[in-house]
């Protein structure tokens, strides 16, 4: 080591650097922190926050209900019950329209960021979700809902929680892989949080969402939706959100029915697709105002009502009520007709929410009504048609939504219950394959189409370093001093720090390098980064591929690798992070399923 152009004079180091550095140089050799390691951390906070927008977006959603009711009742068709006729009738009605008109005041404004839709945020690669538009579609989500549109409340809670992720993501500056990972950790606290099942949450965005399971990915978004069910728990309580009946096969033969069940909700399920897809289509044709047609759609949903008021709301109370084997199977018969219509009315107006509570109700309606033939089949088999309609439940969803992982873990986490399993799984599973051939249209996936979701896995497969590099990086010049070294090691956290004279890069200085002048101050006092640094420190260029970065990154234990232009002299364009390269190649990873 050469000291002969050290600066002289220079004022000896504090006492409380050396310790702070030597701390962060001790945690680092410990824990050894890595992007990954970050981004789970951040995937947490996600989850948390998700999980607070959810609860007050409920405590809301009840509020506006009671003030348009006046009612007391703890569920929406409770309240409807109590109604009379006429207040039936006009309340859906009156809350389209006032939905509409916030959806037709508010989607004028323009901003930035375009888009309020998170799976389109993520579909399309950038993340960014606009939070004025966010705003205004979960604000007519609420006068929806609370006036009784046969609409999930899922839609919107999963919007707000994507949107704190996005949020959060555009203040760090997050990569785009990262960005798009994080805003699908929103998602998946929203689902958990509306559904009390985290495993189920993650599932839904990693099938549906991201197309990939790979652990870089699905990790996260695991975190995420635990943070987020302990949260709500914390807040609302642990019951389970469905009162769940007790399962249990009584011979291996009651399988039989079940695959017949399974068979039964993938030949429906197109049907169900297709009538929203129709009614979707019939609406986008009739050019008027958005609030006049959802003003429409209420009205739909209130005439029904009037009839049968249990279509009013998401159908909770009513899978509650069949779950419990209260209805008869002539009245599930007409409220699942009824619900259907109320449903494809408030789904085509163009009313924002989800629509997986409804799917979730036709499915315990149609295998609780399965469940009810089946006592007649021949061969004496006794059969529980409560459990039939949770079976049906699954089997349902899995066809619908073209994924069956998700749908087996859902309902196995609502229940809790091992000896569902068995059932469960066949069901879902030929629901899915019957269903996949006749329709190759998931209830998703046409969005997911229109979103431009295969274009931005086409993108990903071909991105290069130049594509996901963070320009001006952290560096220091070959004079810098041993203090002003350590400063930047512990205010970014970073294992290495490059050396670069003017923007030509020099090398790199390793954490681990100045680990021997910790305890030599007066040495450290006369050390500079030309020094230390280590030339021969590996480099990408911004040409090259994500697998040739990959490949790069096995030879390297570091976290980020510098871009180095070679055709400009050795400049250094930027830094490029293993975690945004493995998440990039994960998510071009997916591959093409018939839902799609």
């Amino acid at each position: 080591m050469s000291t002969d152009h050290a600066p002289s004079g220079a004022p000896p180091l504090r006492l409380g650097f050396l310790r702070r550095l030597k701390w962060w140089v001790w945690f680092t050799e410990i824990i050894r922190p890595s992007d990954l390691q970050g981004t789970l951390v951040w995937a947490g906070i996600i989850g948390f926050c998700g999980a607070l927008t959810s609860i007050g977006f409920r405590y809301a959603t009840s509020l506006l209900h009671k003030l348009l009711t006046r009612s007391n009742e703890p569920g929406l068709a409770e309240s409807f019950i109590a109604l009379p006729w006429w207040a039936r009738l006009t309340i859906p009605a009156l809350g389209g329209l006032l939905a509409g008109t916030v959806l037709f005041i508010g989607m004028r404004w323009h901003g930035g960021v375009t888009t309020a839709d998170y799976m389109e945020a993520v579909a399309l690669g950038d993340g960014k979700i606009s939070t004025r538009r966010s705003v205004v579609k979960c604000l007519s989500a609420m006068f929806t809902i609370a006036s009784g549109g046969s609409i999930g409340r899922e839609g919107p809670l999963v919007q707000l929680s994507s949107l704190v992720a996005s949020i959060a993501g555009r203040m760090r500056h997050w990569s785009t892989p990262r960005l798009r990972l994080l805003v699908g950790c929103g998602a998946a606290a929203g689902i958990a949080s509306a559904y009390n099942a985290p495993i189920a949450g993650a599932l839904f965005v990693a099938e549906i969402v991201l197309g990939s399971v790979a652990m870089e990915i699905f990790g996260p978004l695991v975190f995420a939706s635990v943070i987020a069910t302990l949260t709500v728990r914390g807040f609302i309580g642990p019951d389970p959100i469905y009162a769940i009946p007790h399962f249990q096969l009584h011979s291996d033969w009651e399988i039989v029915p079940h695959f017949f069940l399974g068979l039964f909700a993938g030949l429906v399920a197109p049907w169900f697709l297709r009538l929203l897809h129709a009614s979707e289509n019939l609406a986008g044709r009739v050019h008027v105002p958005v609030f006049l047609k959802m003003f429409v759609g209420g009205l739909v949903v209130g005439a029904l009502a009037i009839f049968r008021p249990e279509v009013c709301g998401n159908g909770y109370s009513a899978v509650n009520t069949i779950l419990a084997g209260h209805w008869a199977w002539q009245l599930v018969a007409a409220i699942l007709i009824f619900k259907v219509l109320a449903t494809a009315a408030t789904f085509g107006s163009g009313a924002v929410g989800g629509v997986f509570t409804p799917t979730l109700f036709v499915g315990a309606s149609l295998g609780y009504l399965f469940g009810i033939a089946a006592g007649h089949f021949p061969g004496g088999l006794t059969t529980n048609p409560n459990a039939f309609a949770l079976v049906g439940m699954g089997a349902f969803l899995a066809a619908t939504t073209h994924a069956p992982i998700m749908a087996i873990i859902m309902i196995f986490e609502l229940t809790l219950d091992y000896q569902i399993i068995l059932p469960l799984m066949l069901a879902c599973v030929v629901g899915y394959y019957t269903s996949v051939s006749i329709e190759k249209r998931s209830i998703y996936s046409e969005s997911l189409k229109r979103k431009g979701a295969g274009d931005y896995r086409r993108q990903l497969a071909e991105l290069h370093v130049r594509d996901l590099l963070k320009p001006d990086p952290l560096t220091v010049s070959p004079t810098a001093r041993f203090a002003e070294i350590g400063e930047k090691f512990i205010a970014n956290r970073f294992n290495y720090l490059y050396v670069a004279e003017g923007h030509r890069f020099v090398g790199a200085i390793s954490l681990h390098d100045i680990k021997n002048y910790l305890n030599a101050p007066e040495l450290a006092e006369l050390v500079i980064a030309g020094d230390i640094l280590r030339e021969d420190f590996p480099t990408i260029p911004p040409s090259a591929t994500l697998s040739e970065a990959l490949e790069r990154f096995a030879r390297h234990q570091g976290e980020r690798l510098p871009v180095v232009s070679e055709q400009e002299g050795h400049r250094l364009v930027g830094s490029l992070s293993k975690t945004d390269v493995i998440l990039a190649l994960a998510g071009s990873a997916r591959q093409t399923t018939p839902a799609v």
